[in-house]
């Protein structure tokens, strides 16, 4: 199967964590093996069929790292919803989008999620269950979502199926400018689903159904058989763990 992949690489603002710990000037150009995060991203992407492969970033040598793997840069934008927006205007539906910290990624975590993606889908994502996680990696600490089906976490693996994903999208962008004001967050998603969740009678399915629905998109998910999926490099700890798994 052939497609057009983003690969987010922007940055927070300020100093990262991660990239200062690794000694680097950007989280994407970290060395683990021999290869930076950011080939090693682009290479499992390509290894699952990508035609086209954009890479958002507005750090130079991250540019220049990108052309280096065959990849094509993009500006980044004010934010990874932005720039999400950005990379399907610019290569089209449907879209494979992810991060340049998914060190771990490989093609089979790709085709295997592209496989299972339902006929329907506007937009889908792969989440795993925590025991899938910690079966898999019992040594990371990630941040999980109780629903009543499990407790779910995500693996930065995201299909923008057809246009409307950009629905999706622009409520994105809304819940990241709001993110100081949960208020409105509340009232863009509706009251029920926040009851029915606080109540423990949500599944992560229906989740994702009710709120594509209140932006007229059809949002679904996927589960991941690979709990190392749900590995990314978000802090010092992490990369330590990534770099002993591929050791």
């Amino acid at each position: 199967m052939s497609f057009n992949a983003l690969i987010l690489a922007g940055s927070r603002g300020g100093i990262d964590p991660v990239a200062a710990y690794a000694g680097v000037a950007h989280k994407a150009l970290i060395d683990i093996g021999g290869r930076t995060m950011l080939a090693r991203v682009v290479d499992a992407v390509r290894a699952a069929g990508a035609a086209r492969i954009l890479v958002s970033t507005a750090d130079e040598a991250v540019r220049r790292e990108a052309l280096t793997l065959g990849a094509e840069p993009t500006a980044a934008e004010a934010g990874p919803s932005a720039s999400a927006k950005r990379g399907l205007a610019l290569a089209g539906a449907p879209l494979l989008l992810t991060t340049a910290d998914h060190a771990l990624l490989r093609a089979e975590w790709i085709t295997t999620f592209l496989d299972a993606v339902p006929d329907d889908a506007d937009i889908a994502a792969l989440l795993a269950r925590r025991e899938t996680i910690e079966r898999d990696a019992p040594a990371t600490r990630r941040t999980y979502l109780r629903f009543a089906d499990g407790d779910w976490s995500g693996c930065n693996l995201f299909w923008l199926a057809t246009p409307a994903a950009n629905l999706a999208l622009d409520l994105w962008q809304q819940v990241e400018r709001d993110r100081k004001r949960p208020w409105r967050i509340v009232r863009r998603l509706g009251v029920m689903p926040l009851v029915r969740y606080a109540t423990g009678r949500l599944t992560l399915a229906r989740a994702l159904a009710d709120i594509g629905g209140r932006v007229g998109v059809r949002a679904r998910m996927v589960e991941s058989p690979f709990g190392l999926a749900a590995v990314d490099v978000d802090k010092p700890a992490d990369l330590d763990l990534v770099r002993g798994l591929i050791r």
